[in-house]
């Protein structure tokens, strides 16, 4: 199993790890009070935890310009120009999805928890964290890859010698 290959498809995870989420049973069926909610608003800001959704959009619209391209390409410009009429007009609708992120947050830590997040994140070396994020991100996956790949080798390798002593495998 290959992880991720590209940082482009770090949006796209993000996003399904929240719709995983939103259909996990709830530590709790109460209702959230303002201040709960705008805990985990603080929070989710401070933390940065929007901005791997910023892309979820702009990928959706390039992949239904491609279907609609790969249908008609001779009618590309009017197909482009649609689809970014459209995608515009969806963008009104974002507002929503970071509702539900507060949302989840707040399920799932107290106000208290939140308003310690949000007072870590809004520090000096909380905002180096979330400055920094992006790029510690996509180097832990690198060396995990770098990891994976060199195991991979080292697994085959220990394997065939084992089989080989024990005549399943040829040399």
């Amino acid at each position: 199993m290959k992880l991720i290959p590209t940082l482009k498809a770090l949006p796209m995870l993000a996003a399904a790890i929240v719709a995983g989420g939103l259909t996990m049973p709830m530590a709790s069926a109460q209702e959230l009070s303002e201040a709960h909610l705008a805990a985990a608003r603080r929070a989710v800001l401070a933390a940065g935890a929007l901005q791997s959704f910023d892309e979820i959009l702009p990928i959706l619209a390039e992949q239904t310009k491609t279907i609609f391209i790969q249908s008609d390409p001779s009618v590309t410009p009017v197909i482009e120009e649609v689809t970014s009429e459209v995608a515009l007009n969806l963008a009104d609708r974002r507002p929503d999805l970071n509702k539900v992120v507060y949302e989840v947050w707040a399920r799932r830590l107290t106000e208290e928890e939140l308003t310690q997040i949000g007072d870590f994140y809004e520090s000096p070396i909380g905002k180096k964290l979330t400055e920094l994020g992006p790029q510690l991100t996509a180097l832990s996956i690198g060396a995990a890859q770098q990891w994976q790949d060199e195991i991979s080798i080292e697994m085959v390798r220990a394997v065939r010698t084992e089989l080989e002593k024990r005549g399943v495998v040829k040399q």
